[in-house]
C-alpha cells in the first residue's frame, strides 16, 4: 500500500469517528426551539398564576372596602337619601374608589345600598365598568319597638352549683326551678252503682 492511500484511511477514519460522537448544527438548534417554546410555556403560567393571586386578593380587599362602607352608614344613625355618591377611601395601604346607589324599598323607612369598588389608580375608560366587586345592604329607621316579653339575661349573676334559671333575675341560688304545671284533662265519668239514686236532675243509663 502506498503513502497516499494510508494517508486516504486514516482521514477517512477520522472523519467517520467525528461523525459518531457529535450533533449536527440542525439538531442543536432545534433542540434550543424546543427548550425555549417549554420554557416560554411554564413562564407563561407562572405570570397567570400571579396575576390571579393578585386579581383574588384586590378582590378581597375591594369587599372589605364596601362592607365598611355600608356599616358606617348604619352607624351613623341617619338614612342615606335616595341616589348616587362617590367617594375613596384607604384600606391596606391603598386607595380605594367607592360608588354607592341608593333605592327606595316598598317597605318604608327601608332603603337598600349598592356598593362598587374598585382600587383608585385603575384605569377605565367606563365609569360603570372595571368595578372588582358589588355589595348590598339594608338599612333604615323602620324598626319595632321592643315588646319586653324577651328574658334579660344579663340581670342574674350565676354562681357554681346553682339553679338559677337564665333570664329569671327571681331565682334564688340553691333552689330548684319551678317547672310548669302540665294542664289535667276533664275528670273521668263515674259508673252508677245498682241501688244507688243519682243525683237531682240527671238519669242514670237505661232510666226514661
Amino acid at each position: 500500500m502506498s503513502v497516499r492511500g494510508v494517508i486516504g484511511a486514516g482521514a477517512m477514519n477520522i472523519r467517520g469517528g467525528l461523525g459518531a460522537r457529535g450533533f449536527t448544527l440542525i439538531e442543536v438548534l432545534v433542540a434550543l426551539a424546543i427548550v425555549t417554546v417549554g420554557m416560554a410555556a411554564v413562564l407563561a403560567a407562572l405570570t397567570s398564576s400571579a396575576d390571579t393571586i393578585v386579581y383574588l386578593r384586590d378582590k378581597t380587599f375591594a369587599n372589605w372596602v364596601a362592607l365598611n362602607q355600608i356599616a358606617q352608614v348604619r352607624l351613623s344613625g341617619q338614612v342615606p337619601p335616595t341616589g348616587k355618591s362617590d367617594g375613596d377611601s384607604d384600606f391596606a395601604g391603598r386607595k380605594w374608589h367607592w360608588h354607592q346607589e341608593v333605592n327606595s324599598t316598598q317597605v318604608p323607612g327601608m332603603v337598600r345600598m349598592d356598593v362598587s369598588v374598585r382600587p383608585a389608580d385603575a384605569e377605565t375608560s367606563d365609569s360603570d365598568r372595571g368595578w372588582y366587586t358589588t355589595m348590598s345592604g339594608i338599612t333604615g329607621d323602620a324598626v319595632g319597638l321592643p315588646r319586653g316579653d324577651l328574658p334579660n339575661w344579663g340581670a342574674q349573676t350565676l354562681t357554681p352549683g346553682s339553679n338559677a334559671v337564665p333570664g329569671n333575675p327571681t331565682s334564688t341560688p340553691g333552689t330548684a326551678p319551678v317547672s310548669p304545671q302540665t294542664p289535667q284533662g276533664p275528670p273521668a265519668p263515674q259508673t252508677p252503682q245498682p241501688g244507688v239514686q243519682p243525683p237531682s236532675g240527671r238519669s242514670s243509663p237505661g232510666t226514661p
